[in-house]
């Protein structure tokens, strides 16, 4: 159309007057359109998107944006008004995301974290960088030390030379340059990597994290449905679950509160009496339970009874041995999700938050407890999935008469 001044024709829209009367044509005219109940709602929805758009405070990129814990940023930062770069291997398969703001507010991005070139374009002009990619079984050319270590290193490389204003790195409590498992030997190489090129960078080290698409309780939940057994290595390993919201607020918190000028706390003391950088934070939930403790909780969330057996380290490193093998001479076919050697090294230490570390708490976050999540998205493992509410109420009254 060439505009609406001098036109004569009527706009054959639909609308519904205020009275409530029957159909009507919108009348001639910007003005006599906006005043119409379709045209209300069009500005209505131009002052609510202005809004959100007006009060935008940057642009951040997300490395790993459309895993786990990525997503959970993202939506946080999208409705804190940030344009989000979700930078990910096939961002045709993370079109998911772009819902989570208003249309062009959160994209993704191709980029491969192990590439110098793409990791610097996809950071240039963020005002922030989130790194939360990680990885639990080598595979391929997706090492332990090509991605905790040398792509943690390669962020912040590229985060500096920049201009980068913030930068946060998910890492893990297992993060020891001691431990026994590889896993976290490159934690703390990441961590080591990323506070040598940028000093001012936040480390954030969760627990086991939990949330509708974790990997945690959703795994033995599936197990438990088919089998009346539960393996458990090292049942009595302490863990102190996170829940995934509470972990994107904690990025969330950091990126905005350096925004907004807060000051950076001092340095906190360990469990060992050693002195911790300034910006690591330990994420732990309210909790701390034992592995088998924790199993109890999974299944009476899925109403269901399995026998829980305790395998010695020695028996689960065999195990996770041979399958480490199968893995290996089927040139990649098989991947080993089952149980890996380094993961049985791993679950000989507790995973919970050091006496005098900088936790959730310093950030302004209370922790979720597992009980009031855990049944929203369990529900699905019981055996009458949705309805087994509904059937322990019939069962009840027909108990009753």
């Amino acid at each position: 159309m060439d505009g609406w001044a001098g036109r004569q024709e009527i706009l054959a829209i639909v609308a519904t007057g205020e009275t409530g009367g029957p159909l009507c044509c919108v009348p001639r005219g910007p003005a006599a359109f906006l005043n119409t109940t379709v045209g209300r709602c069009i500005r209505q929805s131009s002052r609510q998107k202005g809004a959100i758009m007006a009060t935008a405070t940057g642009i951040v990129t997300l490395f790993g944006g459309s895993g786990f814990v990525g997503r959970y940023v993202a939506q946080r930062m999208a409705r804190a008004g940030w344009r989000v770069r979700v930078a990910c291997r096939r961002p045709n398969e993370a079109h998911f995301v772009r819902p989570y703001g208003v249309v062009g507010q959160v994209e993704p991005i191709l980029a491969n974290i192990r590439d110098d070139a793409s990791t610097r374009q996809v950071i240039q002009g963020a005002d922030a960088v989130v790194n939360c990619v990680g990885i639990l079984v080598e595979s391929g050319r997706q090492r332990f030390d090509a991605i905790h270590a040398d792509a943690a290193g390669r962020v912040a490389d590229a985060a500096a030379m920049e201009g980068v204003r913030t930068l946060v790195h998910l890492s893990a409590l297992g993060s020891d340059p001691d431990s026994p498992s590889l896993y976290g030997r490159t934690k703390a190489e990441g961590e080591r990597r990323v506070l040598a090129a940028f000093p001012d960078a936040v480390i954030l080290r969760p627990s086991i994290i939990f949330g509708p698409e974790d990997q945690f309780f959703n795994r033995f939940a599936r197990m438990a449905r088919f089998s009346p057994v539960l393996p458990l290595v090292g049942r009595r390993t302490r863990f102190q679950p996170v829940y995934v919201d509470d972990v994107a607020a904690a990025v969330e918190a950091v990126i905005c509160g350096r925004r907004g000028h807060v000051s950076k706390p001092g340095p906190a003391e360990t469990g060992d009496g050693e002195p911790q950088p300034a910006r690591v934070y330990e994420l732990g939930g309210p909790e701390v339970e034992s592995f088998s403790v924790l199993m109890g909780r999974m299944l009476q969330a899925i109403r269901r009874r399995r026998l829980r057996v305790s395998l010695p380290f020695a028996v689960a490193g065999f195990g996770a041995r041979m399958l480490d093998i199968a893995q290996l001479l089927s040139g990649g076919l098989f991947v080993n999700h089952i149980l890996t050697e380094d993961q049985v090294r791993q679950l000989r230490r507790d995973s919970v938050v050091r006496d005098g570390a900088l936790t959730l708490e310093h950030l302004g976050i209370t922790p979720t407890a597992m009980d009031s999540v855990l049944d929203e998205y369990l529900y699905c493992h019981r055996p009458h999935g949705q309805f087994t509410l509904l059937t322990e109420s019939a069962k009840n009254l027909d108990a009753e008469r």
